[in-house]
């Protein structure tokens, strides 16, 4: 039994952001208009644990586009409303090896969008969302889920909305493809929409950590206390995270880190410790791959320095 106590977690989580905060690497996305002006000095961490405690540094508090992490909550909406099995009947739980936009892999995989992960299975996945062919009613749970994931509501950017649907021509040919291969299950701009929308919602890395920390909770937000999900849909969405949270680079990752973790372009990333704590930080400078420098950095510095690890076998305690 290894045990860590709220003053380590609280002191490494500090020396992290010392370390990284003057880090230079990396630029702004600049495909999506919005996110290119967004002041790329913002850097804040968080982490939850378990007894609802937070421990937050930095510019945690600031609003930015949840982009893809959005795939890990829609993906669990999903699995509530229609089970396990079902989502891998109708999406998929595989990695693709291939960047989050690919058109190739629906080619290459037509049978199935690989997962709900991806730009392609995260659009099958919107279109699944109950009640089929309600789009209103659709969006309010798609947001219900998420607040009820951050214990806190979103807040759609609007002028990222917009910034998206003006530029998301890419996303357009998948959904259109999905519906050629019949993998899409409602109508597709609809679908896209959704998905588009819920990219553009505004959330902070004290939330982030929050939703990180319900997935490592078994389901139940460790601040709220409400049970958002069935306890055995917990490592299913794990998985699904740590195979395919960075995309075609979730290898090194994990090798690096030891913590399945999601990013999204808007500068964000959300780590899943099962059984421990959720983590996120934010920052807008993102690597080749569109990953943010600064939190990929972070993470790693605070899963290492702990010497924490999903795969050492290790049962860990947090302790006062």
């Amino acid at each position: 039994m290894k045990k860590i106590s709220i003053s380590q977690i609280k002191e490494v989580a500090q020396q992290a952001y010392e370390q990284v905060k003057g880090n230079t690497d990396g630029k702004n996305a600049d495909y999506i208009p919005y996110l290119a002006n967004i002041d790329k000095n913002l850097f804040g961490i968080s982490i939850c644990l378990l007894n609802g405690q937070k421990i937050t540094i930095g510019d945690y508090n600031y609003r930015f586009g949840i982009e893809s992490v959005s795939k890990v909550h829609t993906a669990i909406l999903v699995l509530r409303q229609y089970g396990a099995q079902k989502i891998l009947d109708m999406i998929g739980a595989d990695a693709t090896g291939l960047p989050f936009n690919s058109i190739i892999a629906i080619l290459l995989e037509n049978d199935h969008p690989s997962t709900p992960l991806v730009n392609a299975g995260a659009i099958s996945a919107c279109s699944m969302v109950q009640p089929v062919g309600e789009a209103t009613q659709k969006w309010n749970a798609i947001v219900e889920n998420i607040t009820d994931l951050c214990g806190d509501a979103p807040q759609l950017i609007d002028e990222l909305y917009k910034s998206e649907s003006a530029t998301n021509f890419n996303n357009r040919s998948i959904a259109w493809l999905l519906k050629n291969y019949n993998r899409i299950y409602d109508d597709p701009d609809m679908s896209l929409d959704l998905y588009t929308r819920q990219c553009s919602l505004g959330v902070t890395a004290e939330m982030l950590s929050v939703a990180a920390g319900t997935i490592a909770n078994h389901g139940v937000n460790p601040v709220t206390n409400k049970q958002v999900f069935e306890t055995e849909l917990t490592p299913k969405i794990t998985s699904m995270i740590a195979s395919v949270g960075f995309y075609e680079h979730t290898g090194d990752w994990m090798y690096t880190s030891g913590i399945p973790a999601k990013t999204g372009v808007g500068g964000g990333v959300m780590g899943v410790l099962p059984g421990v704590m959720g983590i996120s930080a934010f920052a807008p400078p993102l690597d080749g791959s569109g990953n943010s420098v600064k939190a990929q950095l972070a993470i790693k510095f605070i899963m290492n320095k702990l010497g924490l690890n999903i795969f050492n076998g290790e049962q860990v305690t947090v302790v006062e």
